[in-house]
């Protein structure tokens, strides 16, 4: 599969639970990618000790270097708890992150970001009161960088970390939908650069 300015992008874990559709047209030469997520999938290492899901499957490519990736992101979908429009980075089932426009038990839209070595390590972010928000996810050395935003133009520093193994993530895109039906979410205005970023906190 090929979107512009992208490699080539492939499925990771589980390539069965959800699909591209390329809308009207030809929806990947205007940048937008639709996926639909698979009834009940997610990816989640309970720090509580429940059982693992790994169900939802992440359409992504490997990248060499420093990279920066950006999308626009938002849930056309009726709404249920927990179901969201994802960047993330997948290693293996105890080695990922996602950085989500999800859904709340309290019925609000929110940035979410899971980080897991092991276990999951999960934290809400600000509120979204639009019907989409900028997503970025980046690598600047050994680390990587999760920033949101409500125009693509200045990034809320959302978190910093690691992920505890040599493998080199596939990075991309998912929909997930742990409680739902579904989850239709699409992305545009899709960037990647090999930029490193400088200062995290500072809105570039």
């Amino acid at each position: 599969m090929q979107i512009p300015g992208l490699p080539a992008l492939q499925w990771t874990n589980a390539a069965s639970v959800a699909a591209y559709h390329p809308g009207a047209g030809d929806a990947a030469s205007a940048g937008e990618l639709v996926m639909r997520a698979a009834p009940g999938v997610d990816w989640s290492n309970d720090s509580l000790g429940g059982p693992g899901q790994h169900g939802a499957s992440l359409l992504g490519f490997t990248p060499e270097g420093d990279f920066t990736l950006s999308a626009r992101t938002r849930v056309v979908s009726e709404r249920t708890t927990f179901d969201a429009a994802v960047l993330g980075l997948w290693c293996d089932e105890d080695h990922w992150a996602k950085l989500c426009f999800e859904y709340s038990p309290g019925g609000q839209a929110m940035v979410v970001s899971v980080v897991t070595n092991d276990y999951s390590d999960d934290c809400n972010s600000s509120i979204v009161e639009e019907e989409f928000v900028h997503l970025r996810v980046s690598r600047i050395g050994e680390a990587y960088a999760f920033h949101a935003s409500t125009d693509g133009e200045r990034w809320d520093f959302v978190r910093l970390f690691r992920l505890h193994t040599d493998v080199t993530p596939v990075v991309g895109f998912m929909s997930q939908a742990p409680l739902g039906e579904t989850c239709e979410a699409r992305f545009d205005q899709i960037r990647l650069t090999d930029e490193t970023l400088l200062d995290l906190r500072e809105g570039s």
